[in-house]
């Protein structure tokens, strides 16, 4: 298996836990957290799809397609490129009102389309380029290809957990 296969394998598995996680789902569904402090369903697919639209942006020298379509508005937002969730506090997690389960799968699979066309031309000496400086040591394009996959699946995984949540509740 090529280096391109094994991440289009990881990555095209996103799609389906998301919509899994979300299908079905109201907007008060969507939005409701199922305790004090904790990540509602539509924020957590919400900030899953941010990071990897703003990190796949960057490697491409591209603009967000939160920033370039009409994404912002369908989740109650500004397409402000730096608002990913990081940092978010419950405020802020509040403030974010996907319309329908819809805009969460729709935005996902816009940004699962170019990070497919993105990974589909990569070779095993691409993923040693040194894609962030600001770290020690330096962040290669297969660390961040990693990081971003691993954080996706986490948050669709508490995403599908707080599902089950509210569907038991």
């Amino acid at each position: 298996m090529d280096v391109d296969d094994l991440l289009i394998e990881t990555y095209d598995r996103l799609p389906d836990l998301v919509r899994a996680a979300v299908d079905g789902l109201s907007p008060e569904e969507l939005r409701r957290s199922p305790g004090p402090g904790a990540n509602p369903v539509g924020w957590l697919v919400w900030h899953l799809t941010r990071i990897e639209d703003h990190h796949v942006a960057d490697l491409l020298g591209a603009d967000q397609l939160w920033v370039s379509g009409d994404w912002a508005a369908r989740f109650g937002l500004t397409p402000d490129p730096d608002d990913t969730g990081y940092g978010h506090n419950p405020q802020r997690v509040a403030a974010v009102r996907p319309e329908s389960a819809g805009a969460l799968v729709d935005y996902h699979e816009a940004v699962a389309r170019r990070t497919r066309e993105f990974l589909a031309g990569l070779r095993p000496a691409d993923l040693d380029r040194v894609v962030d400086e600001a770290w020690d040591p330096p962040v290669t394009l297969g660390v961040r290809l990693v990081s971003v996959a691993e954080d996706a699946l986490q948050h669709v995984g508490q995403a599908a957990y707080v599902r089950g949540l509210l569907r038991a509740g």
